[in-house]
C-alpha cells in the first residue's frame, strides 16, 4: 500500500514535469502542484483513452509503459489548459 502510493507520487510528478516541458501554457512550479497535475492528468487521460476506446489507459503503478505515460501527459495537458481557463476567468 505505501509502495503505490510512492509510486503514484513519483509516476505523477514525472507525467506533469513532461507536460509541463511540453505544453505552451504556463503553470505554477513546485513538486506538490506538478505531482498533482500529473496524478490528475493521469487519471483523465485514462478516462479520455477510455472514451475513445483506445487500449491505453493512464500511467499507474500496475500499468506503466510507453503509451500510458503519453495518454497520462495529454491528460495532464488538459489538466492544465482547463486551470488556464479557470484563472483566466477570475
Amino acid at each position: 500500500m505505501l509502495w503505490n502510493i510512492i509510486l503514484w507520487i513519483l509516476i505523477g510528478f514525472v507525467v506533469g514535469w513532461l507536460a509541463r516541458l511540453v505544453s505552451p501554457r504556463r503553470m505554477p512550479k513546485g513538486f506538490w502542484k506538478t505531482t498533482l497535475v500529473g496524478v490528475v492528468g493521469s487519471v483523465v487521460g485514462g478516462g479520455i483513452a477510455n472514451l475513445l476506446e483506445l487500449d491505453a489507459k493512464g500511467a499507474s503503478p500496475g500499468n506503466f509503459n510507453f503509451w500510458s505515460i503519453v495518454v497520462a501527459v495529454v491528460g495532464a495537458i488538459v489538466v492544465m489548459w482547463i486551470l488556464g481557463l479557470l484563472r483566466k476567468g477570475r
